[in-house]
């Protein structure tokens, strides 16, 4: 018994011992071994944020102005929506961790959005435009008048509610500007507004053309001094009866339009510029040839040239109706679906051409040969179209004009010719031979309407 008590207490210690080691153990949880997950893409530590900034300042990459943040890119927000969005479906693999890579960031910033091109390119000139500073006519108002040869008929004007008066001026390439003061005092004298049609020398023109643009620039600047209300530049450029033959192009007046306009301003910026009208035509098929070019054509030539931006109104012509003004169909002549036979088409066509723009007819006139006689040739169109019509078609162009918001100004063409041969320019007049203007008395009647 004496040599089994060493070994029993040893055994007794050994077993207290591994209870207290039992003891002292951390107890058991249900939490699974922790697990490293490893994507492909490590995911990013910092969520893509697109910074705005004000309009105007400098952008650093990813950022986009508050004024260029395009429609079709969602509004940016905490959370990315893009190619660093979290993955549903992760693959586990156990690992230490030491083998967890490095996170580095990976952001996917919105791309930068440029201004898209124009699809249609705008062909301007290079020129030196100075804004207009012209109150449109009257106010934006519709405004009458008529083209003169004297100034004895101021009362009839008054009666037919004109505030106007053209005159033509012929340049003969040397004479000063000074000396159409005479005509604009007496102008001024029977208190209307006065729009001075400033034509030159085709030959001259034809001879050296950009000496003489600069020339005649120079010359209608120092009308624009003597202070007329509005200037047209040139007349039917469109035509070799006004510009030299072979050199007919929207392109070439509109270099002439963009000079006169700009030494008008600069000498006078109250005056109205108007472009010069073409005539109003077909005769050329559609197309521009050594001898003139369809209107249509023409002006297209100068849009595209820049003219817009050298007008403050579109010269227009129309002195070849044999319609009521309503009227958009049914002259009884050939090419009668022509918009050159009808007032409100070529309104159209004008307008549509120079959107923004408002028209001014420099000529509008019916042509009648009752009182006269036989129309010379060229001019038989016109055979059945009596005075009451001229009154009644001249009052309701008024009366459409008025109504409306594209038509500036109408000058009636014209109130007192006395000329009738190859040329019936009296029998354009509303005071026919015998003083008569029942005209006067239709357009008097429109212009006094509210």
């Amino acid at each position: 018994m004496a040599h089994r008590t060493p070994t029993i207490r040893l055994l007794l210690i050994t077993v207290m011992i591994a209870l207290l080691a039992a003891c002292n153990a951390p107890a058991p949880t249900s939490e699974p071994t922790a697990v490293v997950m490893i994507t492909s893409t490590p995911f990013p530590t910092d969520p893509n944020v697109v910074t705005l900034t004000p309009a105007g300042e400098a952008t650093a990459t990813g950022e986009l102005p508050m004024t260029e943040l395009p429609s079709e890119v969602p509004f940016p927000t905490d959370t990315p929506t893009d190619a660093g969005t979290l993955p549903t479906d992760i693959p586990a693999a156990t690992a230490t961790a030491s083998e967890v890579p490095a996170m580095t960031s990976t952001v996917t910033t919105l791309p930068t959005v440029a201004p898209a091109a124009s699809e249609t390119p705008t062909i301007t000139a290079t020129i030196n435009l100075t804004p207009s500073k012209t109150p449109i006519v009257e106010n934006n108002a519709f405004a009458l008048g008529a083209h003169v040869f004297g100034f004895g008929h101021f009362d009839k004007m008054r009666q037919a509610g004109m505030t106007w008066l053209k005159l033509q001026i012929r340049w003969d390439g040397s004479s000063p500007a000074s000396a159409v003061q005479s005509q604009l005092t007496s102008a001024r004298n029977g208190g209307f507004k006065v729009l001075l049609s400033v034509v030159g020398d085709l030959n001259q023109l034809g001879a050296d053309r950009a000496g003489y643009i600069t020339r005649f620039a120079t010359y209608v600047a120092g009308i624009a001094a003597l202070g007329p209300d509005a200037i047209e530049v040139w007349n039917e450029p469109n035509i070799d009866r006004e510009w030299p033959r072979g050199q007919i192009s929207g392109g070439n007046y509109a270099q002439m339009l963009i000079e006169s306009y700009n030494a008008i301003k600069a000498a006078n910026p109250a005056v109205m510029v108007i472009s010069g009208a073409p005539a109003p035509t077909g005769y050329f098929g559609g197309r521009c040839a050594a001898e003139g070019c369809d209107d249509n054509i023409f002006i297209t030539q100068m849009q595209q040239a820049g003219a817009a931006n050298a007008m403050d109104c579109v010269g227009m012509h129309y002195n070849d109706g044999i319609v009521p003004p309503d009227r958009t169909s049914g002259d009884p002549r050939g090419s009668s679906d022509h918009y050159s036979r009808y007032f409100k088409t070529l309104i159209a066509l004008y307008a549509g051409v120079f959107p923004g723009k408002p028209v001014c007819f420099t000529e509008l006139g019916y042509l009648t040969s009752q009182g006269y006689g036989a129309l010379p040739a060229g001019f038989e169109w016109a055979a059945n179209t009596t005075i009451q019509n001229q009154a009644e078609w001249q009052a309701g162009a008024a009366r459409i004009a008025k109504a409306g918001t594209q038509v500036r100004l109408i000058i009636v063409w014209n109130l007192d010719a006395v000329r009738y041969d190859s040329d019936p320019m009296a029998g354009y007049a509303i005071i026919r031979k015998d003083g008569s203007c029942i005209a006067c008395a239709a357009l008097g009647a429109v212009m006094s309407s509210s």
